[in-house]
């Protein structure tokens, strides 16, 4: 039944704190050069396939994606190819987001904690029907969750991207973006399979790289773009946990500049985590944030 969930547990978190950093550096390295060969490789191949068969009078009801839903809006950034049409993960901007970036936000473990077990306190008991028996799942909406959302759906074009399946995913989202925060879901059959890990590939959107920022607590999900990663720490039942809130600013001010890697980039001298910590270390901070909230 864990297969259904994608999340990271206790022992793990822990672990993650000394072995991540140098894991994703490394594979990093290591898949950037190998990616962009068979980008290029599989994008001409399927230029040179759909000429193919648009001169052999092929029909244009099959999918070349394995069934994965997608829909054409355009070229990604970085990548060259001679079609005018790819196939992508997101429908076409919207109007109202036209000028918006786009967030990527991760669901267990950033947004909730999900068990099959029950929990006294649950906010949502989601049935789930697994070889034919139906199992419910208890799921915790973490802190703020509610005032997070919202404010995102005010600044960014906001995707949901999990790893796990949609059978689970799907309701909890229905019951959790009571707003209608979330332009699009994304779930396990939209990752990359790499490494035992199932990644998620900002390439694949159809968005400009500049523009996209990841909300993620697992570093492996996001191991193929880092720099466009605020990672965020797991989260499972602490009533006391205030990192959603803290975040807020640093996304108002990610929103307003041109590129998300003024303020990502390793390259300017700040990782990650160095400036997550700057910026929510100051009560300053945390006071304004809540504020803001109890105001509106």
């Amino acid at each position: 039944m864990d297969s259904i969930i994608t999340q990271v547990n206790r022992e793990d978190e822990q672990l993650n704190a000394f072995n991540d950093k140098g894991n994703v550096e490394e594979s990093v390295t290591k898949t950037k050069s190998k990616r962009r060969i068979w980008t290029q490789y599989i994008c001409c191949w399927r230029q040179n396939s759909l000429s193919s068969r648009s001169k052999n009078g092929g029909g244009s009801g099959s999918s070349l994606d394995g069934g994965l839903s997608t829909q054409t809006i355009g070229q990604s950034a970085g990548i060259t190819c001679n079609s005018s049409q790819n196939r992508y993960l997101l429908p076409q901007v919207r109007h109202s987001d036209m000028h918006k970036k786009c967030m990527v936000i991760d669901l267990d473990e950033t947004l909730v904690h999900s068990s099959f077990k029950p929990i006294p306190n649950a906010d949502f008991i989601v049935p789930v029907e697994i070889d034919g028996t139906i199992h419910q799942v208890y799921v915790l909406k973490r802190p703020y969750v509610d005032e997070f959302l919202k404010k995102m759906g005010e600044l960014y074009e906001c995707v949901l991207f999990t790893a796990s399946l949609s059978k689970y995913a799907d309701p909890v989202a229905d019951l959790l973006d009571q707003w209608n925060v979330f332009r699009a879901r994304l779930f396990r059959e939209s990752c990359v399979y790499h490494g035992g890990n199932y990644v998620k590939d900002l390439n694949k959107l159809g968005r400009d790289l500049q523009k996209i920022v990841i909300v993620d607590n697992s570093p492996a999900s996001y191991i193929f773009h880092p720099e466009n990663a605020v990672p965020v720490k797991s989260w499972f039942d602490d009533t006391t946990d205030t990192e959603l809130l803290e975040l807020i600013p640093l996304f108002e001010k990610l929103s307003k500049v041109d590129s998300v890697y003024t303020i990502l980039s390793s390259k300017n001298g700040n990782s990650n985590s160095n400036l997550i910590t700057t910026l929510t270390s100051s009560s300053s901070i945390v006071t304004s944030s809540q504020q803001h909230i109890e105001d509106t």
